[in-house]
């Protein structure tokens, strides 16, 4: 009797296949991981708009209109330095709560993050999402 060395083919493609399985699964779980970590940078940015609308709110007793921008100098709330998220919009729904949105850029294309704000609820729900 020959002593065998080496792997059969059916052992080989059994590899090959797990492999491959093990690889698409990673994959999916990467790419959600690199767009949670893109929609990171638009809650900031809603909620450093959110924190500056409360802010105006308390000096001046009434909301401010913001149109769609990037550099607001009233709630001084820059975002041309963002990479995903450069401009937001803010509407005001009524006298004490409004929505801001931002939409994605370069590589975050289709995303949307956007956040409703009472004026005299402390929480605040951020929602992402992706086309």
């Amino acid at each position: 009797m020959r002593n065998k060395k080496g792997f059969t083919l059916v052992e080989l493609i059994i590899v090959i296949v797990i492999v491959g399985i093990l690889t698409i699964i990673a994959t999916v779980a990467y790419r959600d991981h690199v767009r949670r970590s893109m929609a990171t940078e638009g809650k900031a940015l809603l909620s450093a708009v959110a924190n500056a609308k409360r802010i105006y709110v308390a000096r001046h007793g009434y909301f401010v209109n913001v149109a769609e921008t990037s550099d607001c100098t009233m709630l001084h709330v820059d975002a041309r330095w963002n990479r995903y998220f450069t401009s937001f919009s803010v509407t005001n729904a009524t006298t004490d709560s409004f929505t801001a949105t931002t939409h994605g850029s370069a590589e975050a294309t289709g995303s949307t993050v956007w956040v409703n704000v009472n004026l005299y609820q402390p929480t605040e729900v951020m929602r992402v999402s992706w086309q």
